[in-house]
Parts: C-alpha cells; structure tokens; sequence
C-alpha cells in the first residue's frame, strides 16, 4: 500500500499483490533449488579416499568424519537464535559462505585438520537450512503458508535430485575426475551467494522481530485472563514471547500424541542421520574400486530422493485413527529398517545394498509429513518452530554421544562395519519399544469400558471427533525437514 497527499491510505491493487507474490514464489524457489546443486557432493567420500587426496578409511571413519557431529551440536542453537535476531538474511548469508569454504578446503586441503575444518562448515551449513525454512514464511501472508511450504519443499528436492543425477551423469558417462566436480560445485556455490545478496530482507521475525505485538500463544489459549496471576513480571526477558513458549513446553510436551512423535522425532533422526553420514564408507568398503566410472553414489542418492518424495507425498493421503494407531505404524517402519540394515551389514553385494539404503531413506521420509503434522496440527507457528527446534536439539546431542562412544578414535574407534551392527541393535530395540507400547495400546483398548468413559478413550478419539470446533492455528509446512 502507499499514502496519498492528503495522508490516506491508498491498496495497492489486488494484481500488483498478485505479481509480487508471484515473484517471491519463483525467486526463493530458484534460490532453494540453485543452492542444492552440488555435484561433487555424492562422491566426497570416495574422493578423500582416492588418489586425490589419499586419506585412510580409518583416518576418514574415526577422525575426520566424526567432527561433523560435533560442529552441528555446537553451532544450532546460537544459529536458531540468530536466524529469528538477525532476520534470517544474514545467516543465509553465512551458510553460502560456509558452502564456499567447503568446496575449497575439498579443492586445496591437504591435512587431516583441514578436512576437519571442511566438516565444522558442513555442520554450519546443515544448522542454517532453518533459515530458509522459516524465511519463507516471513515474507508471504498466513493463507500463502501451504503453498509456499509445498512450492520451497518441491524446489528443494528437484535441486537435490538433479545435482545428484547431473554428478552421475558426469562420472559415469562423461568420465569426469572428482576434482572436477569440486570445481564445478564451488561454481554454482559462489552462484548461490550471489543469488543470496538479492533475497528481500524480512522486517519481522517468530521471536525477536515481532511486528504489531506478540500473537495469541498456546499459553493465553490454554489460561484464560481469569486464570493467570495477577503478579505482573518483572523482567523483560519474562515477558518475552520466547520466554512464555520455552515455559509452555512442559505442558505440552503432557500431550500424548505430540510426546509420541517428538521421541520419534528425537531417536529416529538420530539413527537416520548417523547412517547417512556414513553409508558411503560402508559402499566403498563393500565395493572399493578405483574405477570411478563404476561409483554410483549420484544415482542412488537420485534414486532416493525421487522416492523419498513419493512417499511423502504418499503419507498425506494416508487417513487412520493415528491415536490408536501411530504405535503400530512408527514401530513397524522401525523394524524394517532395522532389517534394511542388518542387510547393509552383513551384504557384499554392492547392489542390494544400494537398494537398502534407497528403501531406508523412503520410509524415513514417509514418517516425516505424519510426524510434523501430529506435532504441528494444535499448536502456533512459533511454538511449533520451537518445538522442532527442541526435537532436533536433542536428537544432536543423542547423535553426538553415539559418535564419540562408536566412532571417534577417542571411543571405541569401530570400522564402518561394526558401526552398522550397532544402528541395526539400536533401530531393533526402538522397534520393540515401539511395538511393545503398541501392545499395550491395544490391550488398555480392548479392556476399556465404554459406559465410563474414561479419559484414555478421549484420548483415542480423532481429532475432529474429539474437539470438533477447534481449528488449526497454524500451517505445519512452518518448519523444516
């Protein structure tokens, strides 16, 4: 809108809203996919263990690869924190520059140290993705929030699966050297910084950049104003919006569905993200060619991102009674991929274990979407940022004790091998955990008297059955994956 001479207000027309908001679509979907394209990125390991560089599968396992645990644990808070404080502008910022100086110490490192290095800014990189998920939002009206959730997400995923199929194509097919591909990847980096510079600055944020007052929270919904206490706060801290959330959290983390899914949330990414970071080193080791025409990790990592998305798409259309039900479902998707990996561990076919891992990371991301709507359908936008935000917090720390005790040369400095027994034992236990409350589940079910009504078959009750006025605050799309 502008103001006219005599001080009114004067819209802008409906089509010059609907350009600019068609606008912001394309730019921060080209943004969000140009950013994904990092060739080089599916044959890192194999290049740290080639000629190029020459490191040994124990040095890459137990000291080099262990680092990058260590530097998201260390970097995500302070990088939540300032995403919301500074606008999430200047953070995007940094994350190009940290995608920048991975692919030069990849390019010109020569040390253990300096692929150490290489790691701490891959963990910076891997913390700041939540500016971009939460910048989306801050530039696009509340009835833009699903689409632009669909339309980023979307992005993300073709840029990712086009730089992995791009980065086969080149070795298999075109027989280019590793170094290449790192070349070309700093390429479409420095691209990307570029692009970067351009973004509009947000002028409000989730926490600390609040335009036009605080919005409602979980907390004024929950204590109406003739229940609070009457003692003002002192503190401005206090009084804070981030304040009042952090405080609301014991409360709902009594929820049952929400707790459910945010220990899913916490212990299954976990196990998730430690085999992903070490799932090349199981293939090389399992097939240690030095033809490099013969290294298929872009395919694969293609072949699985496709159908990542295909079956999170799936999980929308997915209609159960999740109440009575998500035990079942998270336990018996546990199991299987705890199978998945005991055939990763125990194959020396290269091929079954690419399609392990490709089936591993399908029903990983069919729970995600599930996952952040049963977390995200009766919460606010910021308490639900602040929730992942918690999930994934935790599930960094749990990550990074599992490293330092299986993989840092410190600890008990396993092989790529024993390390996999070791997620196999630690998916089956969670399965059987799972599976074990399922059961439970059911039997508390099955003996639950009707004519009582007792609190639990509330509980088991859908959530338009159970509260059929109650709306959704907020879209889930808000946070990322």
């Amino acid at each position: 809108m502008s103001v006219v001479d005599d001080g009114s207000v004067k819209h802008l027309p409906e089509s010059a809203v609907d350009q600019r908001w068609k606008f912001l679509v394309f730019y921060l979907c080209f943004y969000g996919f140009m950013t994904q394209i990092r060739p080089g990125e599916s044959f890192i390991t194999p290049y740290l263990l080639g000629a190029d560089k020459n490191f040994t599968m124990v040095e890459v396992t137990n000291e080099i690869t262990p680092t990058l645990s260590y530097s998201y644990m260390a970097v995500l808070v302070p990088i939540f924190l300032l995403t919301d404080y500074l606008r999430y502008k200047p953070v995007l910022v940094v994350q190009s520059l940290s995608h920048i100086s991975i692919w030069l110490l990849l390019i010109f490192g020569t040390s253990i140290l300096a692929m150490q290095f290489m790691e701490f800014f891959y963990g910076i990189t891997m913390a700041a993705r939540v500016a971009y998920s939460s910048y989306i939002f801050s530039l696009v009206t509340p009835s833009h929030y699903q689409r632009m959730a669909s339309y980023s997400r979307s992005a993300v995923l073709m840029g990712v699966f086009t730089s992995s199929v791009l980065g086969q194509l080149c070795v298999t097919v075109g027989g280019v050297p590793f170094m290449t591909l790192n070349y070309v990847s700093l390429g479409f980096m420095l691209f990307g910084l570029l692009l970067t510079l351009f973004l509009e600055q947000p002028k409000r944020s989730l926490f600390f950049n609040r335009s036009g007052g605080p919005s409602p929270l979980e907390l004024d919904r929950m204590h109406p104003d003739g229940c609070k206490p009457a003692a003002p706060v002192p503190s401005r801290w206090r009084r804070s919006a981030l304040f009042r959330m952090l405080r609301e959290l014991g409360t709902i983390a009594k929820l049952p569905q929400l707790r459910l899914w945010s220990l899913w949330w916490i212990f299954n990414s976990a196990g998730y993200y430690l085999m992903l970071y070490y799932v090349q080193l199981l293939w090389n080791e399992i097939y240690p060619t030095t033809d490099n025409r013969k290294v298929y990790n872009g395919g694969v990592d293609a072949a699985s991102t496709l159908l990542g998305a295909i079956t999170a798409f799936a999980a929308g259309y997915v209609k159960i009674r999740w109440a009575l039900w998500s035990e079942l479902v998270i336990g018996g998707v546990t199991a299987f991929q705890a199978g998945l990996l005991l055939l990763m561990s125990t194959t020396s076919n290269i091929w079954l274990c690419y399609g392990a891992y490709i089936l591993f990371r399908g029903s990983y991301q069919f729970l995600v979407p599930i996952a952040i709507f049963q977390i995200a359908t009766s919460l606010s936008k910021e308490l639900c940022a602040l929730v992942f935000g918690v999930n994934t917090f935790f599930a960094t720390v749990l990550k990074t004790i599992i490293t330092m005790i299986i993989s840092d040369k410190r600890g008990l400095g396993l092989s790529v091998h024993p390390q996999f027994y070791v997620y196999f034992a630690y998916f089956t236990l969670l399965a059987v955990v799972y599976l074990g409350a399922a059961v439970c589940l059911a039997v508390r079910h099955r003996w639950c008297k009707v004519p009582q009504e007792p609190a639990f078959v509330k509980e088991l009750c859908s959530p338009a059955e159970e509260a059929p006025g109650k709306e959704r605050s907020s879209e889930p799309g808000s946070v990322h994956t």
